[in-house]
């Protein structure tokens, strides 16, 4: 019997950080059949990919991608760069559980509107997701902002120790209803008064039911040593797995404190795990901070619901414009989301070139003028950081992409090139792969992605979509069971 698919002539990049190598790759099903010299061989679709190098799809561990997931071509923005899984819930803001009948406040806009906020349990919207059928595959975190709006009936204090017991529990259930792990936000509104013991109390639950504890730390723009501290604390009272989502070095008077964050992680990996992940730019996306305005930054407008005619627009020149001050200015264009420029080149080059570090788009996906990040981030690290500064080989680039982030959140069967493996896959061309997304333009595909696959069946080829939706839902790995009372919560949980 034929092959369903046969790549001829490929140069194969593994996954795992090891040499190219040139070798033919069959596809039956959604796995990988074969790998070598299949001269005999025959596929129902063959393509020559001379000259060109086939890698595993790429994973983004850092998105905001639970709304996009739902919408038609929603993951376009994904595939279109070689993404064939994406980890959604970041920041501790997540679709489910939660019900708003209200336009959502910021940073619930991350995931879209309120009529996105619809599933009561987290069940539901993995349901959905499958009813539905999605593009790429998708791991989903539970975030603490959501259980926060969800078990308290203000937000602008810490839980008490029944609202806490009342999150915990909706971590456990969540997480035996499938979510790899709890995140959380807690730079912003909803969460920044949260206590650490309240944060404690969550990632201990996610830890003993395996998961782990990944977070877009405390006020990293005033005080990142101390925001780094916390996340350490927190998982180490847990017990369980930490990751960092986007390091960075936020604001000048954070210039140059890369390395010795970095020295600092590595510390404490000499007594726990802890992942990180960044975004190849040095310029960031979010809501509109009102406390970012006025201090010299660089801030460009992404939408605003009461001017969206702003969107595109510097809030310097829309301040000078409204004979107002800059803050004064963001005070009349909330809710918004705006790109800062503050972050330093040489920082954002010392973090991605460290050797623990997977990428991230942390892309918005529901803003009018996004940061290119959210087309352009793998394609960028590859043609860009990877072959053109030469910050590490292209084998090492795909490895941050791949087989690293497989590894690090127990991502089973993805991630390496391997007989049996799913065939997940992305064709491209080394020498005219990059970023064609700019701050002025960000909705430009990436060049260089010839054949994108996402379980064996086609989502990406000849620069435009084919509408299939092959993705899966991923459930955590069996580590993820536990016997009763371990989540410290009494009750008996295990993962879907």
């Amino acid at each position: 019997m034929p092959y369903d698919l046969v790549i001829r002539h490929a140069t194969l990049i593994a996954g795992d950080a090891s040499k190219p190598f040139e070798a033919d790759i069959a596809v039956s099903g959604d796995r990988i059949a074969a790998i070598g010299r299949l001269g005999d061989a025959q596929g129902i679709e063959e393509i020559d990919a001379r000259d060109k190098l086939v890698a595993p799809g790429f994973i983004d561990v850092h998105t905001h991608d639970d709304g996009a997931l739902l919408a038609p071509r929603g993951m376009d923005p994904k595939i279109s760069q070689g993404v064939t899984t994406v980890i959604a819930g970041n920041c501790g803001v997540s679709l489910a559980p939660l019900l708003l009948d209200r336009t959502p406040p910021p940073p619930f806009t991350l995931v879209g509107g309120r009529e996105n906020f619809r599933f009561d349990r987290f069940a539901d919207y993995v349901t959905e997701l499958r009813r539905r059928g999605i593009a790429t595959n998708a791991a989903l975190l539970v975030g603490h902002t959501t259980l926060r709006q969800r078990c308290i009936p203000v937000t602008d204090r810490p839980a008490n120790q029944a609202e806490t017991a009342l999150m915990q529990e909706a971590v456990a259930e969540a997480m035996a209803e499938g979510a790899f792990g709890l995140s959380t936000g807690l730079d912003y509104p909803p969460a920044v008064n949260s206590s650490t013991e309240e944060v404690k109390a969550l990632a201990a639950t996610a830890a003993g039911l395996g998961g782990p504890y990944v977070t877009h730390t405390r006020n990293y723009f005033e005080t990142m040593d101390e925001a780094i501290e916390e996340a350490i604390d927190i998982a180490d009272h847990a017990g369980g797995k930490l990751f960092i989502s986007h390091h960075q070095c936020t604001g000048r008077a954070n210039f140059g404190k890369s390395l010795p964050s970095l020295e600092r992680i590595d510390r404490a990996r000499e007594t726990m795990d802890i992942g990180m992940d960044v975004y190849p730019y040095a310029a960031s996306s979010t809501v509109l901070r009102l406390e970012r305005c006025d201090t010299g930054l660089k801030i460009l407008v992404t939408w605003s619901d009461p001017h969206p005619e702003m969107a595109r627009r510097e809030i310097a020149d829309i301040a000078r414009e409204w004979n107002c001050t800059e803050r004064e200015a963001g005070e009349r264009l909330l809710p918004a989301g705006a790109v800062y420029f503050q972050l330093d080149e040489t920082d954002v080059r010392n973090i991605i070139a460290h050797p623990r570090t997977m990428i991230g788009s942390d892309g918005l996906p529901h803003d009018i003028h996004p940061h290119p990040r959210l087309w352009g981030t793998f394609p960028r690290v590859l043609g860009h950081y990877a072959r053109d500064v030469g910050l590490f080989s292209v084998e090492e680039a795909v490895f941050r992409m791949t087989g690293l982030p497989a590894r690090e959140f127990g991502i089973q069967q993805r991630g390496i090139l391997a007989e049996g493996n799913f065939a997940d896959l992305v064709i491209f061309d080394p020498e005219t792969i990059i970023d064609t997304a700019t701050f002025e333009e960000p909705r430009r595909p990436a060049a260089g992605i010839e054949h994108v696959f996402v379980n064996g069946v086609s989502v990406w080829r000849g620069g435009r979509a084919t509408g299939a939706l092959p993705g899966a839902v991923l459930k955590p790995s069996a580590s993820n069971t536990v016997v009763r009372g371990a989540c410290g919560c009494g009750a008996d949980h295990s993962a879907s």
